[in-house]
């Protein structure tokens, strides 16, 4: 394949701005009338979705290592869309129809390249969900607590019907039937437990339908639907390494869940946990963060505000107060939160001499749709 075209022929499509995946989802539902029960009824959050997941696979498509699993991930997903084998062809015919249409120097070579690309990604993608068959494509789950720690934040506590195995880290999509078809990720912020129960902090978003309902009409009673986890940010069982955690926002769930594995499963070793956020109003689970340090003498956990000069706790960007406590070295270190948080965060580590294959990381938005590709995306 000439990956380089094909970047080109994709970046045509992509300046379109909104007028590309438009005309995508307007030839598919044409051509296909029966996709679009697939979809949600309003696709004023679906749209741009498409093009930023190719975008993802376009960029790794010469590193076959990196993609397949996450095609594979994606496979075994797209099964509670309710998505068979017999939609991917169509997909691809629409996919192929949208880049022609936006490109004036579209060719046949350029053609044979995407269908040998395209079949590729479906073909990984159908193997993975036939893998899982035995599986369910979601869990009932319902919600057994609801307690609204801001005005934006609710913790959710749920209990699904039947177990659902996930990694600490990860995360697991979530529809509810007040927005229907609309699936996001969260993270629990708890390992697994025997009874499957898991925390959930949702912060609603302006403009998010489904975190606005989860946390201003969701209730106790209702009934959730979890697909199956995804995610990268799980402990590294090969290394017994203390740990710095450096949460931002709700990306304390991922790293909070990192802390239950320690206390449930060790090994034992050190962690120091920074959690950061504009005001101390802003730090929506402090007094269970606070009986956490107490419990867990191999535990300290640092509160810090950048932006609330009268509070007593520790001052300025999370990034800089894990800074003046190293040097970090040592340590295996796990940051979850906003973009601009976990660069500042990584950039002043490595800069103190971390090795940055030590570092994990995950972009953290407040409410995250279901990712094409990698989760990296906000509602």
């Amino acid at each position: 394949m000439d990956i380089p075209a094909m970047r080109a022929n994709f970046a045509k499509a992509a300046a379109a701005g909104d007028e590309a995946p438009l005309w995508f989802y307007s030839h598919l539902f044409l051509s296909h009338p029966e996709t679009r029960q697939l979809f949600p009824v309003s696709m004023a959050h679906q749209r741009d979705r498409l093009f930023a997941a190719l975008g993802e696979v376009v960029a790794r498509v010469d590193d076959l290592d990196s993609l397949v699993p996450i095609l594979q991930q994606l496979g075994r997903d797209h099964r509670k869309f309710g998505t068979v084998a017999a939609h991917y062809p169509a997909v691809g015919a629409s996919l192929l129809a949208t880049l022609e249409h936006f490109d004036d120097e579209w060719n046949a070579a350029l053609a044979q390249d995407w269908t040998a690309a395209y079949q590729l990604v479906a073909d990984v993608m159908i193997a993975a969900a036939d893998e899982a068959d035995d599986e369910p494509p979601w869990w009932n789950a319902e919600i057994i607590e609801h307690e609204r720690r801001a005005i934006d934040i609710a913790v959710l506590t749920l209990r699904p019907e039947t177990p659902l195995a996930y990694l600490p880290g990860q995360s697991v999509s979530l529809e509810t039937d007040l927005r229907p078809r609309l699936w996001r990720y969260y993270s629990p912020a708890n390992a697994p437990r025997e009874d499957g129960r898991m925390e959930i902090h949702v912060q609603a978003q302006d403009g998010g339908p489904v975190s606005s309902a989860l946390v201003r009409q969701a209730g106790i009673g209702d009934v959730l639907r979890l697909g199956p986890p995804l995610g990268h940010l799980a402990l590294d069982t090969g290394s017994d390494r203390d740990l710095l955690l450096v949460a931002g926002g709700t990306g304390l769930a991922p790293v909070k869940a990192l802390v239950d594995q320690v206390a449930r499963y060790g090994p034992e070793r050190r962690v120091d946990l920074f959690v950061g956020a504009r005001t101390e109003e802003r730090l929506y689970d402090r007094a269970d963060l606070e009986r956490l340090d107490k419990e867990h003498p191999w535990l300290t956990v640092t509160l810090a505000v950048s932006d609330d000069k009268y509070s007593p706790l520790e001052q300025g960007d999370v990034g800089d107060v894990v800074q003046r406590h190293g040097p970090w070295r040592s340590r295996d270190v796990y940051v979850a939160g906003t973009g601009p948080m976990v660069d500042d965060t990584v950039a002043r580590l490595v800069g103190s001499g971390l090795p940055p294959d030590r570092i994990r990381t995950e972009v953290f938005a407040p409410s995250r749709p279901s990712p094409d590709v990698d989760g990296e995306v906000t509602e």
